[in-house]
């Protein structure tokens, strides 16, 4: 399995990684260039996928920047970190549940690093610990190219996210390292990296 490990120090702005995510799509199609592991943080940015609906805008001041993703409204900030890939299913199984399991999964052994017990909730997509959202998750596929990934909250200021419904969720459903009393965990982008680049060779 080749695939491309990406960790950034600085954040990324939301539309340079969805052009460097596009790209990586139709050159990963072609065979041009190696399967991506990308790991990162953004700037504030609220993002809604494909099921956004404008109902869930509490504050009509702010922007969406509107995603291909899955999922609905979303916030972005720094101290969340992002974990993004291009996974080409054509060399694989195409079988779309079982990468989300393993995504799930890879959040969920990262959590538990932590002493976190995470759990999945089949209703709303994600990873949960404690009756609040921690994790979020949003798959797109292209020709059976896999791309976009997950968002973790680890330090971020979660009252940004009285802005919006996130997930179609009551705000105050929404957790992080940070509010869960963890603080400075160490480590955060070797482990993600070493979990996911594990789980995801099972595909």
């Amino acid at each position: 399995m080749n695939i491309d490990i990406k960790i950034s120090k600085k954040p990324i702005p939301y539309k340079k990684a969805m052009f460097t995510l596009e790209k990586r799509v139709i050159d990963v199609k072609k065979g041009k260039k190696n399967e991506l592991l990308w790991i990162l943080e953004h700037p504030v940015i609220f993002t809604g996928g494909i099921r956004a609906k404008d109902d869930e805008i509490l504050d009509k001041k702010i922007k969406i920047f509107k995603t291909n993703r899955g999922g609905k409204i979303t916030l972005h900030n720094p101290g969340q970190k992002i974990v993004y890939f291009v996974i080409n299913l054509n060399n694989r199984k195409r079988d779309i549940r079982k990468l989300i399991s393993l995504v799930e999964l890879s959040v969920l052994e990262f959590l538990k690093i932590y002493k976190i017990k995470g759990n999945v909730d089949r209703k709303n997509i994600g990873i949960w610990t404690k009756n609040k959202k921690i994790s979020a998750i949003g798959i797109k596929i292209k020709k059976w190219i896999a791309y976009h990934g997950c968002s973790i909250n680890i330090n971020n200021n979660l009252s940004l996210y009285k802005k919006i419904l996130p997930c179609g969720l009551n705000n105050d459903k929404i957790t992080s390292f940070k509010d869960l009393k963890i603080i400075k965990p160490k480590n955060i982008d070797k482990n993600l990296k070493l979990i996911f680049l594990k789980n995801l060779s099972k595909i």
